[in-house]
Order: structure tokens, then C-alpha cells, then sequence
């Protein structure tokens, strides 16, 4: 991977001793309370998947802001908040974790209440009832500031994208009609907008490129396939989450305990994990979005529809087959650019900024509901594991090479923008 390696990535401590990037140690507490209240949300969460992640980026920014209102060193991602003298960030941060996830998931009022009170017992009185107050004040500034993001609109009943039956255009497949057409009308949660790094578009159907793409996944993701290897089939389906890994880890639940075994592993600071999870959370959403946005713009048909249907492309090199089908399901709306692939790309980036390296030791991890391992795989590489989950895409027989690598691109970008502007130090190294 080309990593860009930033000095400006170094905080600068009260003292103006130089810390390396990702390197805070427990100076004060660890960050076991925002890994607490991610793993509560996680065995929690309902809705569609594609719109999971803003959950994730609510709950992490709101104790993201709650924390640097006391601790300071960086600059909030969105929420001012006056923090009195004396108040406890580790009750800050319960408290906003609390509010979010009521507000978002009223049934586990009791979950929450639960967790939140056997936190608060372990600080001392005072500082607790400070940083409860802390904690409120910064989950209700981001409540409001989500409250009217265009999100409860942004999947229209159907007939609201109409189907096409010319080629090259997305047509609905066995999966059902466009789910989530109207994504682009959502506030992005650090982007300008979400055609800020809208991918370029996609080769020409008569192009050698597109013939390239179109036969390669054809041959590997065919329900049966003579060239897929058992790890290829392996990797498509625990992605997606089907035959031997139905009802698995999903990949916001993944990539949450890739952050969390990072953060256990360096003993970070409540601060640096607070700031590390609300900049992965923001990023998979901008990115999501990024991606789901431009299958609006560009409406490509999917590999299943363009095979049966190639003799319509105007391609030489493409030959249709009536009846093939993908490893995996197709999801409901076009290819380009590749979900997936946004996912890991952004969210393996946006690690790499905070941490310093996208040289990381660790195990994706995938388990039942009951916690049980169904699958684990080591890496050395964060960029790695998001390459291995844009592949699965292919393999699985949904998308096309070209889809992945756009999203690869454009998902890298909006994590290295999130990165140079949101929750950076107050003050910079200057060189």
C-alpha cells in the first residue's frame, strides 16, 4: 500500500512533550468505557444494515466531544461543551454513550441504565456528577444536530427509482427494488458532500476493460466455479454473511473489534480511544455513503443482469449466459461503486492515519450471536483485511474489478479527509 506517513499526526501534551500518533498511554484512564458502550450497541442495533453506521458515528462522536470537553488536546468534532472544573471524562463519556444509544434504541433503556450506573460506581461521587452533566450536554448537541439529517428519508417506498431495460443499466434482480435511492440527501457527518470524491466513471461497455472485468467475475463468482479456491468461497460468504456464516459478524461489527483489539493492545488512553473510534465510525459512514450515492449517479446493472443480458452490450468479447448466478446474493440497487469495499477501504485508512502505520498485528474476528468463533483470520496488514473484504465482492460474484478499485480510491479519500480536519490537535507540530 502506498502509506503516507504524517509528522502532523504527532499530538502535542499539556507539557509540549512529543507523543507518537496512536501512541497516548494510560495517563489518565483507558478507553474500556467507549469499548463498553460500542459492544452494547453492536448487540443491539436494528435497522437495515446500510444505516447501521450512523448509529455508530453518533454514539462515538457524541463521547468523542464529551471526552475533549474535559481532557482538551483536540479539537471537537462537532459539539462545544463547557466542562466544569473537576469533572470526571470517563463519566462524560458513559453518560453521552447512555443518552445515544436510548435516543437511537429505546429497548435497551435497561441494558443502558444497567451499565451506566456500575460505571458511574466506580468514580468518585463529585466527579461523576460533573461529568454526567458533561456527558448529557454533548449527547444532546449531536441528537439535535442528527435529528433532521435527511436520514428518515432517504428510503422511499417503491416505485421511487424507476427500473430500465437498456443496457448497461441497473434493472431490479431477485433481491427486490432500490433500497436506499435517496442516500445522497443525507447530511454526511464529515464531508462537504457526498459527491465530494464521487468515483470517475466506470469503462465503456464496448471497452476491453469492461469485457476484462465482465468475464473475470463471471468465472470466480458463478454459484459453482472451477477457479474460485475454498478460500475465496470462504471469504465471500463471511462477509456477506451467508450459508455457513448466516447471522455473523457484520462488517461495522468487524472492523469495531479490529478497533477495539488495537486500542486494548497499545493501552490507549480513554482520550485516544474516544477520538479512534468516533474517526473510524464517521469515516465508514461518509464513505458508505459515498459509495451507495454514486450507484445513484452511474445505475450500472450488476454482473448477474449483464450476463444474462450480454448480447445487448455492443461487446464482442462478452458472451451472455441464460441462467447463471452468484455465489452470493446480489444486494438491491447497481454495482459501481462497491459498498463493501468502501467499508474496509475507508475504515483500514482511517486506522492507519490515527495509529500512525498501516502495519498492525491482529485477528479479524467473526462469531455467532452467542459469541461463538466461526472464523478468524491473523493480519499484519490493516489494508490488508479491507482488501481481502473488496475481493469478496468478486468472488461472491456481485461485483465487477472496476467497482472495487473506485471504491479503494474514493474511500481512502474521504478517511485522509476526515482525518486532516476533524478532532486534529490544538496545536500542530510546525515544520
Amino acid at each position: 500500500m502506498n502509506w503516507r506517513h504524517r509528522a502532523a499526526a504527532a499530538v502535542l501534551v499539556a507539557t509540549s512533550s512529543v507523543l507518537l500518533p496512536g501512541a497516548e498511554a494510560t495517563q489518565q484512564s483507558t478507553g474500556s468505557v467507549i469499548i463498553e458502550w460500542n459492544d452494547l450497541l453492536q448487540r443491539n442495533i436494528t435497522g437495515p444494515p446500510i444505516g447501521q453506521p450512523r448509529n455508530y458515528a453518533i454514539l462515538h462522536i457524541a463521547m468523542a466531544d464529551a471526552v475533549i470537553a474535559i481532557e482538551g488536546r483536540y479539537r471537537p468534532f462537532h459539539a462545544q461543551v463547557w466542562a466544569p472544573s473537576g469533572a470526571s471524562a470517563e463519566a462524560a463519556a458513559a453518560q453521552a454513550g447512555h443518552d445515544v444509544l436510548v435516543a437511537l434504541l429505546p429497548a435497551t433503556q435497561a441494558a443502558a441504565d444497567t451499565a451506566l450506573v456500575n460505571r458511574l460506581a466506580q468514580i468518585s461521587p463529585g466527579r461523576a456528577v460533573l461529568g454526567v452533566q458533561v456527558g448529557k450536554k454533548a449527547a444532546a448537541a449531536i441528537l439535535a444536530w442528527r435529528q433532521n439529517d435527511g436520514y428518515a428519508t432517504a428510503n422511499p417506498q417503491p416505485p421511487a427509482f424507476l427500473a430500465s431495460t437498456l443496457p448497461g443499466i441497473w434493472r431490479p434482480t431477485a433481491s427486490g427494488p432500490y433500497q436506499f435511492s435517496e442516500v445522497g440527501n443525507v447530511e454526511p457527518f464529515g464531508l462537504l458532500t457526498p459527491s465530494q470524491f464521487l468515483p470517475t466513471p466506470y469503462p465503456q461497455l464496448e471497452s476491453a476493460a469492461y469485457a476484462e472485468a465482465f468475464d473475470e467475475v463471471k468465472a470466480v463468482g458463478r454459484a459453482v466455479s472451477a477457479v474460485r479456491t475454498p478460500e475465496q468461497t470462504r471469504f465471500a460468504q463471511v462477509f456477506a454473511g451467508v450459508g455457513a456464516f448466516a447471522n455473523v459478524t457484520s462488517p461495522f461489527r468487524l472492523w469495531s473489534n479490529v478497533a477495539r483489539d488495537l486500542s486494548r493492545d497499545k493501552s490507549l488512553s480513554l482520550l485516544a480511544t474516544a477520538r479512534l473510534f468516533a474517526l473510524t465510525m464517521a469515516t465508514i459512514h461518509d464513505g458508505l455513503q459515498t459509495s451507495h450515492y454514486s450507484k445513484a449517479v452511474y445505475r450500472l446493472w450488476r454482473p448477474e443482469t449483464a450476463i444474462a443480458h450480454a448480447d445487448l452490450d455492443n461487446n464482442a468479447a462478452t458472451d451472455a449466459e441464460a441462467g447463471w448466478a452468484p455465489l452470493i446474493p446480489t444486494p438491491p440497487y447497481p454495482a459501481y461503486s462497491s459498498n463493501m469495499t468502501c467499508i474496509g477501504a475507508g475504515a483500514s485508512r482511517m486506522l492507519a492515519d490515527v495509529l500512525g502505520s498501516d502495519a498492525q498485528t491482529f485477528t479479524a474476528t467473526w462469531y455467532t450471536a452467542t459469541d461463538d468463533v466461526v472464523f478468524a483470520q491473523p493480519y499484519t496488514s490493516l489494508f490488508q483485511l479491507g482488501n481481502d473484504e473488496a475481493h469478496s465482492r468478486i468472488w461472491g460474484g456481485i461485483h465487477y474489478r472496476f467497482d472495487i478499485e473506485a471504491s479503494q480510491v474514493s474511500c481512502t479519500q474521504v478517511a485522509d479527509y476526515l482525518f486532516d480536519n476533524y478532532l486534529r490537535p490544538n496545536r500542530e507540530e510546525r515544520h
